[in-house]
């Protein structure tokens, strides 16, 4: 059924994931919402493989195929990428898919099907560099502008999870035709078990722009413990020494959510954040929220988090110690953002992804019958 109107949809959809990082759980949790407004999955993973849970999870909801081809930002020259395009289009032929949606702009660069595409830009490595380093992507780096430029301008609609990084595409790539923004969301909790005085961190701690080392020191400053959930070494071997903090290493989603149940502080130290999943998760189970000062936070959580400057160890630790020692302000920031989750469902995130469909298929009819 229509979230908004009660209709049932009748749509089947490819979908590429990764499982790598937060697009995993952002496309299934999409998937299983629109399941049961009637859309058909087809997934479409490249790059690792996923877990066994993963695998499972994918397909209680729909098809999952696996293609070994990297992700965008895995591969050395755009010419890893070449076999994609001609991946995505025998798969949609073989299963009779009507829409694509695409979650790396670049892998619709080479895209010749004649189906409408939605692609959701969640990060990019040119606006990565522009955040975390200051500077365009090195000339190792730079096809990537080219590659992501194609991709949107072939792209029935653009989605980006937040109005910064909307505005930090437009900045890094010129205007984007149809870009819209819809928020990423998170299942609201349905009870939290006794909170105890600890400061959770959730992230991919090898990827510079979530800022570990600065946290890690931070916990080396700090009598309330740290506790750092996610993995300290990447795909291509980049690695985080984490001294200080209590690093629990990668867990299934299922129990890092469990510590977010007990933890009273959820910190995020980001750089680059183009929406911030883990402080959603978090507001959601009743955790006060310590957040790095930058736009995408700003946007979501002002009014409802403490925020702190993203590279000063020192002020983490302070407004960790304070949020710990301070009973009521910490209920009081708690409160605030559980409130502010409540805008971040779904059924919200359902339907507008669902709208944007429809008016994908219908931009794509009208230039069929144009052509």
């Amino acid at each position: 059924m229509n979230p908004a109107n009660g209709e049932t949809e009748k749509m089947r959809v490819l979908m590429t994931i990764d499982a790598v990082g937060g697009v995993w759980r952002y496309a299934v949790d999409l998937a299983r919402a629109l399941k049961d407004v009637g859309i058909d999955w087809v997934f479409l993973g490249l790059g690792p493989a996923p877990s066994k849970q993963q695998r499972q999870e994918a397909e209680r909801i729909g098809k999952l195929v696996w293609h070994e081809a990297p992700l965008d930002w895995m591969a050395g020259s755009e010419d890893g990428l070449s076999s994609i395009a001609d991946v995505i289009m025998q798969l949609a032929a073989r299963e009779g898919i009507d829409l694509l949606h695409l979650n790396l702009p670049s892998q619709a660069a080479a895209l010749d099907a004649d189906l409408p595409v939605v692609a959701v830009s969640h990060s990019c490595v040119p606006t990565w560099f522009a955040a975390v380093r200051g500077s365009a992507p090195p000339d190792g780096w730079a096809w990537h502008h080219a590659a992501n430029r194609r991709g949107f301008d072939r792209a029935s609609v653009v989605v980006a999870p937040s109005r910064s990084h909307a505005a930090a595409l437009e900045r890094t790539y010129g205007p984007i035709a149809d870009l819209n923004v819809v928020y990423n969301a998170s299942g609201q909790a349905k009870r939290t078990l006794e909170k105890k005085q600890i400061a959770l961190a959730i992230g991919r701690w090898w990827d510079e722009g979530k800022n570990g080392a600065v946290l890690d020191a931070a916990a080396g400053l700090t009598r309330t413990p740290i506790t750092m959930i996610g993995p300290d070494t990447g795909p291509g071997g980049e690695n985080l020494q984490i001294r200080h903090a209590w690093h629990l290493g990668s867990l299934q989603h299922r129990k890092a959510m469990m510590w977010l149940h007990q933890a009273s502080i959820l910190v995020s130290p980001s750089i680059y954040e183009p929406f911030g999943l883990a402080a959603l998760e978090g507001a959601c189970r009743g955790a006060a929220l310590v957040l790095s000062d930058i736009d995408t936070y700003r946007e979501l959580w002002d009014g409802a988090a403490l925020f702190v400057p993203p590279t000063d160890a020192e002020a983490i630790a302070r407004a960790i110690e304070q949020l710990a020692a301070d009973h009521d302000q910490r209920a009081l920031l708690a409160a605030n953002a559980l409130a502010r989750a409540s805008e971040f469902t779904s059924a919200r995130q359902a339907g507008a992804m669902q709208r944007l469909y429809r008016h994908a298929l219908a931009s794509d009819d009208q230039l069929s019958i144009a052509g």
